[in-house]
């Protein structure tokens, strides 16, 4: 079942910091409404609006990581109304993810929209297996013209929470400018 993102990211010591700070009694009362059932129609659409993703795992040694994930729009998809994956393809060939995920199953995903200041955060399960594993499934993540999917990635998600767009600097892909200068140019 869908939790609150706080019943996840307000551990002890966070909830503590949260007393001392004057912040506890807002955040307790967004945990006490009832959690999301699951993925909604605002999350879906924000989601196949993406064209990239940052990604954080924890290694072995407990060593936080921050991956950016990118691709066309649309390239992590929504699979459920708990679950989200993406195709994974030939890369920098690193595989440190894939590595950490060996050991800690955890992520934590930050998806931005920097024109319109909107930050969708998930928590969730990762799970990381090779294409020809489940072809079903590389089939449903493929991206026609991105090559051969190398691996598949879908994420259980158990949480997630809209933030609020304070300090996100808006900022434009070449397309969104294109597209917002082509009629001024035209005149």
């Amino acid at each position: 079942a869908m939790k609150h993102f706080g019943d996840i990211a307000f551990t002890d010591h966070v909830k503590a910091e949260q007393e001392l700070r004057g912040s506890r009694e807002m955040y307790a009362g967004m945990t006490a409404r009832p959690a999301p059932t699951g993925i909604g129609e605002r999350e879906t659409a924000f989601i196949s609006m993406r064209d990239s993703f940052y990604m954080a795992t924890v290694s072995e040694d407990g060593w936080p990581y921050i991956q950016h994930r990118g691709g066309p729009r649309g390239f992590l998809k929504v699979l459920s109304d708990t679950q989200i994956g993406f195709a994974d393809y030939r890369g920098n060939r690193q595989y440190v993810s894939i590595g950490n995920l060996q050991t800690e199953r955890r992520v934590s995903l930050f998806l931005m929209d920097y024109p319109n200041r909107a930050r969708l955060k998930m928590l969730g399960r990762a799970k990381v297996q090779e294409a020809e594993s489940n072809p079903d499934l590389a089939s449903e993540l493929a991206i026609e013209g991105q090559g051969k999917v190398e691996r598949l990635f879908t994420i259980d998600v158990e949480a997630f929470d809209w933030n609020c767009p304070q300090f996100i600097t808006p900022r434009f892909t070449e397309a969104e400018l294109s597209a917002s200068l082509t009629p001024m140019v035209e005149d």
